[in-house]
Protein backbone atom coordinates (compact mmCIF):
# COMPACT_ATOMS: atom_id res chain seq x y z
CA UNK A 1 0.00 0.00 0.00
CA UNK A 2 1.34 3.38 -1.02
CA UNK A 3 2.32 5.89 1.85
CA UNK A 4 -0.61 7.63 2.54
CA UNK A 5 -0.24 12.16 2.71
CA UNK A 6 -1.95 11.86 6.06
CA UNK A 7 -2.98 9.48 8.46
CA UNK A 8 -4.52 9.28 12.04
CA UNK A 9 -4.25 6.40 14.29
CA UNK A 10 -6.67 6.46 17.36
CA UNK A 11 -7.04 10.27 17.43
CA UNK A 12 -8.96 11.46 20.19
CA UNK A 13 -9.35 15.52 21.36
CA UNK A 14 -10.96 17.74 23.31
CA UNK A 15 -12.08 21.35 23.53
CA UNK A 16 -12.69 23.92 26.45
CA UNK A 17 -11.03 24.44 29.97
CA UNK A 18 -11.34 22.11 33.42
CA UNK A 19 -14.67 20.91 33.92
CA UNK A 20 -15.83 22.13 30.95
CA UNK A 21 -14.04 20.09 28.60
CA UNK A 22 -15.80 18.47 26.05
CA UNK A 23 -14.47 15.31 23.86
CA UNK A 24 -14.87 16.19 20.36
CA UNK A 25 -13.03 13.45 18.28
CA UNK A 26 -13.96 9.87 19.04
CA UNK A 27 -10.73 7.75 18.21
CA UNK A 28 -10.57 9.04 14.71
CA UNK A 29 -8.62 6.48 12.22
CA UNK A 30 -7.77 8.20 8.72
CA UNK A 31 -5.80 7.97 5.95
CA UNK A 32 -5.90 10.17 3.38
CA UNK A 33 -4.01 9.63 -0.26
CA UNK A 34 -1.54 11.53 -1.95
CA UNK A 35 -2.02 13.37 -4.88
CA UNK A 36 -5.89 13.42 -4.28
CA UNK A 37 -8.47 15.87 -3.04
CA UNK A 38 -10.25 15.02 -0.10
CA UNK A 39 -13.48 17.20 1.28
CA UNK A 40 -14.17 16.65 4.59
CA UNK A 41 -17.80 17.45 5.28
CA UNK A 42 -20.52 16.81 8.17
CA UNK A 43 -23.40 18.77 10.20
CA UNK A 44 -22.41 21.68 12.94
CA UNK A 45 -20.39 20.11 15.50
CA UNK A 46 -19.48 17.45 13.57
CA UNK A 47 -15.98 18.08 14.17
CA UNK A 48 -14.51 18.81 10.88
CA UNK A 49 -12.43 22.07 11.70
CA UNK A 50 -10.62 20.26 15.08
CA UNK A 51 -9.92 17.24 12.71
CA UNK A 52 -8.34 19.38 10.00
CA UNK A 53 -6.48 21.18 12.70
CA UNK A 54 -5.15 17.82 14.83
CA UNK A 55 -3.65 16.66 11.12
CA UNK A 56 -2.18 19.99 11.01
CA UNK A 57 -0.57 19.28 14.52
CA UNK A 58 -2.47 23.13 15.84
CA UNK A 59 -4.71 21.05 18.75
CA UNK A 60 -3.31 18.94 21.39
CA UNK A 61 -4.78 15.18 21.09
CA UNK A 62 -4.17 11.74 21.85
CA UNK A 63 -3.13 9.11 19.14
CA UNK A 64 -1.12 9.99 16.10
CA UNK A 65 -0.41 11.84 13.24
CA UNK A 66 1.72 10.75 10.67
CA UNK A 67 2.71 12.95 7.32
CA UNK A 68 3.67 11.67 4.68
CA UNK A 69 4.98 8.41 6.53
CA UNK A 70 6.30 10.21 9.56
CA UNK A 71 5.42 10.71 12.77
CA UNK A 72 4.13 14.96 12.81
CA UNK A 73 5.28 15.73 15.80
CA UNK A 74 8.71 13.99 15.44
CA UNK A 75 9.14 16.50 12.85
CA UNK A 76 11.24 19.81 13.30
CA UNK A 77 8.96 22.36 12.78
CA UNK A 78 10.56 23.90 9.64
CA UNK A 79 10.27 20.62 8.30
CA UNK A 80 6.75 20.44 9.12
CA UNK A 81 5.86 23.75 7.40
CA UNK A 82 7.28 23.00 4.20
CA UNK A 83 5.64 19.81 3.52
CA UNK A 84 2.23 21.23 5.29
CA UNK A 85 0.72 24.56 5.02
CA UNK A 86 -2.70 25.59 6.78
CA UNK A 87 -5.38 28.21 5.56
CA UNK A 88 -8.40 28.12 8.32
CA UNK A 89 -10.75 30.37 8.96
CA UNK A 90 -11.71 34.09 10.51
CA UNK A 91 -7.57 34.57 10.67
CA UNK A 92 -6.85 37.69 12.31
CA UNK A 93 -4.25 39.91 12.51
CA UNK A 94 -1.30 40.98 9.66
CA UNK A 95 -3.90 44.05 8.79
CA UNK A 96 -1.14 46.19 8.98
CA UNK A 97 0.80 44.33 6.33
CA UNK A 98 0.30 44.64 2.58
CA UNK A 99 -0.79 41.74 0.15
CA UNK A 100 2.90 41.24 -1.01
CA UNK A 101 4.03 41.25 2.59
CA UNK A 102 1.22 38.58 3.92
CA UNK A 103 1.90 36.92 0.89
CA UNK A 104 5.54 36.16 1.74
CA UNK A 105 5.19 34.69 5.33
CA UNK A 106 4.34 31.48 3.28
CA UNK A 107 7.74 31.64 2.57
CA UNK A 108 8.97 31.90 5.78
CA UNK A 109 10.13 27.96 6.45
CA UNK A 110 12.33 28.40 3.25
CA UNK A 111 14.68 30.89 4.41
CA UNK A 112 17.40 30.79 7.12
CA UNK A 113 16.22 33.09 10.15
CA UNK A 114 16.65 37.20 9.18
CA UNK A 115 17.25 36.05 5.74
CA UNK A 116 15.56 38.62 3.34
CA UNK A 117 13.48 36.89 0.62
CA UNK A 118 15.32 35.40 -2.48
CA UNK A 119 14.64 34.95 -6.07
CA UNK A 120 12.59 32.00 -5.60
CA UNK A 121 10.94 33.36 -2.49
CA UNK A 122 10.10 36.46 -4.85
CA UNK A 123 8.96 34.48 -7.85
CA UNK A 124 6.48 31.37 -5.71
CA UNK A 125 4.59 34.75 -4.34
CA UNK A 126 4.28 36.41 -7.86
CA UNK A 127 2.80 32.98 -8.74
CA UNK A 128 0.54 32.89 -5.98
CA UNK A 129 -0.78 36.16 -6.00
CA UNK A 130 -1.24 35.62 -9.97
CA UNK A 131 -3.33 32.37 -9.22
CA UNK A 132 -6.01 33.98 -6.78
CA UNK A 133 -6.30 37.08 -8.78
CA UNK A 134 -4.39 39.14 -6.09
CA UNK A 135 -1.34 40.42 -8.00
CA UNK A 136 -2.99 43.65 -9.00
CA UNK A 137 -3.39 44.92 -5.30
CA UNK A 138 -0.04 43.51 -3.49
CA UNK A 139 0.79 46.62 -2.44
CA UNK A 140 -2.30 47.57 -0.46
CA UNK A 141 -3.06 46.60 3.47
CA UNK A 142 -4.61 43.54 3.88
CA UNK A 143 -6.95 45.70 6.41
CA UNK A 144 -8.06 47.76 3.52
CA UNK A 145 -9.20 44.77 1.76
CA UNK A 146 -12.99 43.05 1.36
CA UNK A 147 -13.84 39.64 3.27
CA UNK A 148 -13.38 37.86 -0.10
CA UNK A 149 -10.08 39.87 -1.11
CA UNK A 150 -8.64 38.95 1.94
CA UNK A 151 -9.58 35.33 1.52
CA UNK A 152 -7.65 35.20 -1.95
CA UNK A 153 -4.48 37.06 -0.20
CA UNK A 154 -4.77 34.35 2.48
CA UNK A 155 -5.27 31.42 -0.08
CA UNK A 156 -2.04 32.78 -2.04
CA UNK A 157 0.31 32.60 1.35
CA UNK A 158 -1.13 28.82 1.18
CA UNK A 159 0.39 28.59 -2.31
CA UNK A 160 3.24 30.37 -1.74
CA UNK A 161 4.75 27.42 0.81
CA UNK A 162 4.37 25.18 -2.40
CA UNK A 163 4.14 22.38 0.39
CA UNK A 164 2.76 19.18 -0.91
CA UNK A 165 -0.06 18.92 1.69
CA UNK A 166 -2.65 21.85 1.45
CA UNK A 167 -4.72 21.79 4.51
CA UNK A 168 -7.68 24.26 4.17
CA UNK A 169 -10.78 25.00 6.85
CA UNK A 170 -13.86 26.56 4.86
CA UNK A 171 -11.62 28.45 1.85
CA UNK A 172 -14.97 29.39 0.24
CA UNK A 173 -15.91 31.57 2.74
CA UNK A 174 -16.74 35.31 1.58
CA UNK A 175 -16.21 34.64 -1.84
CA UNK A 176 -18.39 35.24 -4.45
CA UNK A 177 -19.74 32.89 -7.04
CA UNK A 178 -16.96 33.38 -9.49
CA UNK A 179 -14.04 33.19 -7.52
CA UNK A 180 -15.32 30.11 -5.57
CA UNK A 181 -15.04 28.48 -8.84
CA UNK A 182 -11.50 29.78 -9.58
CA UNK A 183 -10.78 27.73 -5.94
CA UNK A 184 -12.22 24.95 -7.40
CA UNK A 185 -9.84 25.04 -10.39
CA UNK A 186 -6.94 25.97 -8.47
CA UNK A 187 -7.81 23.06 -5.96
CA UNK A 188 -7.75 20.78 -8.95
CA UNK A 189 -4.90 22.41 -9.90
CA UNK A 190 -2.70 21.41 -6.81
CA UNK A 191 -3.71 18.15 -7.12
CA UNK A 192 -2.50 17.69 -10.97
CA UNK A 193 0.81 18.91 -9.86
CA UNK A 194 0.93 16.11 -7.68
CA UNK A 195 -0.20 17.62 -4.43
CA UNK A 196 -2.74 16.32 -1.73
CA UNK A 197 -5.30 18.91 -0.90
CA UNK A 198 -7.98 18.21 2.05
CA UNK A 199 -10.52 20.97 2.89
CA UNK A 200 -13.12 21.26 4.84
CA UNK A 201 -15.99 22.78 3.02
CA UNK A 202 -20.31 23.74 4.05
CA UNK A 203 -21.08 23.79 0.38
CA UNK A 204 -21.67 20.16 -0.53
CA UNK A 205 -22.11 20.72 -4.47
CA UNK A 206 -18.60 21.86 -3.68
CA UNK A 207 -16.99 19.30 -1.78
CA UNK A 208 -19.28 16.67 -4.03
CA UNK A 209 -16.48 17.83 -6.67
CA UNK A 210 -13.43 16.26 -4.96
CA UNK A 211 -11.76 13.05 -5.44
CA UNK A 212 -13.04 11.47 -2.17
CA UNK A 213 -15.21 12.42 0.42
CA UNK A 214 -14.96 11.80 4.61
CA UNK A 215 -18.53 12.72 6.06
CA UNK A 216 -18.70 13.36 9.75
CA UNK A 217 -20.90 13.01 12.36
CA UNK A 218 -20.69 13.78 16.29
CA UNK A 219 -16.72 13.83 16.24
CA UNK A 220 -16.78 10.46 14.25
CA UNK A 221 -16.09 9.21 10.81
CA UNK A 222 -19.20 7.53 9.47
CA UNK A 223 -17.80 6.84 6.03
CA UNK A 224 -15.01 7.91 3.65
CA UNK A 225 -15.13 6.92 -0.34
CA UNK A 226 -15.42 8.51 -3.52
CA UNK A 227 -17.81 11.47 -4.27
CA UNK A 228 -19.39 9.31 -7.21
CA UNK A 229 -20.03 6.09 -5.04
CA UNK A 230 -23.89 5.52 -4.05
CA UNK A 231 -22.43 4.80 -0.62
CA UNK A 232 -21.46 8.38 -0.22
CA UNK A 233 -24.30 9.61 -1.39
CA UNK A 234 -26.24 7.75 0.82
CA UNK A 235 -24.22 8.86 4.26
CA UNK A 236 -24.53 12.13 3.09
CA UNK A 237 -28.16 12.05 3.07
CA UNK A 238 -28.18 9.91 6.52
CA UNK A 239 -25.98 12.56 8.54
CA UNK A 240 -28.24 14.80 7.23
CA UNK A 241 -31.24 13.85 8.24
CA UNK A 242 -32.68 12.61 5.11
CA UNK A 243 -32.52 16.52 4.03
CA UNK A 244 -30.66 16.61 1.10
CA UNK A 245 -30.41 14.62 -1.89
CA UNK A 246 -27.28 14.18 -4.52
CA UNK A 247 -28.25 14.28 -8.11
CA UNK A 248 -26.32 14.37 -11.28
CA UNK A 249 -25.95 17.65 -13.27
CA UNK A 250 -23.66 17.68 -16.59
CA UNK A 251 -21.52 15.08 -15.79
CA UNK A 252 -20.99 16.29 -11.56
CA UNK A 253 -22.30 16.00 -8.87
CA UNK A 254 -24.58 18.56 -6.79
CA UNK A 255 -26.82 18.14 -3.22
CA UNK A 256 -29.98 19.92 -3.13
CA UNK A 257 -32.47 20.26 -0.32
CA UNK A 258 -35.08 17.50 -0.14
CA UNK A 259 -38.58 18.14 -0.31
CA UNK A 260 -39.77 15.24 1.23
CA UNK A 261 -39.60 16.21 4.41
CA UNK A 262 -40.95 18.95 6.50
CA UNK A 263 -38.43 20.82 9.10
Amino acid sequence: MSVAALEARAVRAALGRGGQRKQVLHAIDLRLPAGRWTSIVGPNGAGKSTLLRALAGLLPHEGEVRLQGADLHGLRLRERARRLCWMGQNEGGADDLTVYDVAMLGRLPHRPWLAPPGPADRAAVERALRATQAWDWRGRMLGRLSGGERQRVLLARALAVEAGVLLMDEPLANLDPPHQADWLALARAQVAAGRTVVSVLHEISFALQADEMVVMAAGRIVHQGACADPATHAALARVFDQRLQVHALDGRWIALPSEDRAP
